[in-house]
């Protein structure tokens, strides 16, 4: 069984999801995040639902077995709309939440009253494949128009270190947002965990009565519902003995010193050094997550058995 003091387990293709990692320590100062960034196979937004899905059940399985995690955050708009319903089925009972549903119900929030209304979604060429925001959205709006739009140099500028004040930025963003401005969109869902470094110029552009909905932002008030409501909430004065780069442990498949360089840019402060977990470990890891692999601790619980 989990236990409180068990920590939250985000899983991302690289950088973006530290966006998220970072609202969640900021909505839950007492809990601890085990961050896996799987940067030697990003991206995922260009690969099909077989190979993201493989990807992120072996990390799952690798978090199983090494972190016993309380509750695991597909931190990536892609994954989540890939492979989120396949890794519930295979790893019940964990809890294995995403980021799609969390902004497609702010998105549906905050398109205002008029039932008609247009809302824009931003995205990953994979995740505008799968129509997960529009699924998502149009099971709580049914008459909204949604409009989704595939941006596939964003993740790229961000990755390279592209400021939101880069006139290239602008100039790319502008041509992406216009398709969705001229149909007059009330709301604008960023449905990538990248997209929120870009906020200001992309609020700047579609203009101050678009309401722009970080996932991130959504997906962390919904990790605090759910833990609270499983009784699993850390305890708050935990956040008095660490400081944030205690409460944050990150693994990556390649390049950690390139992570460790640009994580301050998402988060808001400094990591430590990630720990290097090479692909093949993680082949591995499926075989690893068995309940005769559990652990050399007297008081594990068994983990969990994937299907042949």
């Amino acid at each position: 069984m989990p236990h409180r003091g068990d920590p939250i387990f985000v899983i991302d293709s690289g950088l973006g999801g530290l966006t998220v990692a970072r609202a969640i320590l900021a909505r839950l100062p007492g809990e601890r995040v085990v961050y896996f960034g799987d940067t030697a196979r990003l991206p995922y937004g260009s690969k099909t639902k077989q190979t993201v899905t493989s990807f992120v059940r072996q990390i799952v399985a690798w978090g199983l077995h090494h972190h016993r995690p309380k509750h695991v955050v597909i931190a990536c708009n892609t994954a989540s709309a890939l492979a989120l319903p396949q890794l519930r089925n295979e790893f019940a009972p964990l809890a294995i939440w995403g980021v799609v549903e969390p902004g497609a119900r702010a998105a549906a929030q905050a398109a205002g009253t008029k039932e008609a209304a247009s809302i824009g979604v931003i995205a990953t060429e994979a995740t505008v494949r799968s129509e997960a925001y529009q699924r998502a959205i149009g099971t709580r709006r049914r008459l909204a128009r949604i409009f989704v739009k595939s941006t596939p140099l964003l993740v790229p500028m961000i990755e390279e270190g592209r400021m939101h004040d880069d006139p290239i930025v602008e100039l790319v963003l502008r041509e992406y947002l216009k398709s969705l401005t001229d149909r007059d969109i009330t709301a604008l869902v960023l449905g990538c965990t990248h997209y929120p470094l870009y906020a200001p110029v992309i609020q700047r552009i579609v203009g101050k009565d678009v309401r722009v909905i970080d996932s991130a932002e959504q997906c962390a008030e919904d990790v605090a519902r759910r833990l609270a409501a499983d009784g699993l909430s850390a305890d708050p004065r935990q956040a008095q003995v660490m400081d944030d780069c205690e409460r944050i442990s990150a693994y990556v498949t390649d390049d950690p010193e390139r992570f460790q360089r640009l994580a301050h840019r998402f988060l808001g402060f400094s990591v430590d050094r990630p720990t290097l977990v090479a692909p093949e470990t993680l082949y591995q890891s499926i075989d690893s997550a068995t309940p005769a692999a559990a652990s050399d601790d007297d008081h594990a619980e068994p983990l969990l058995r994937l299907p042949a």
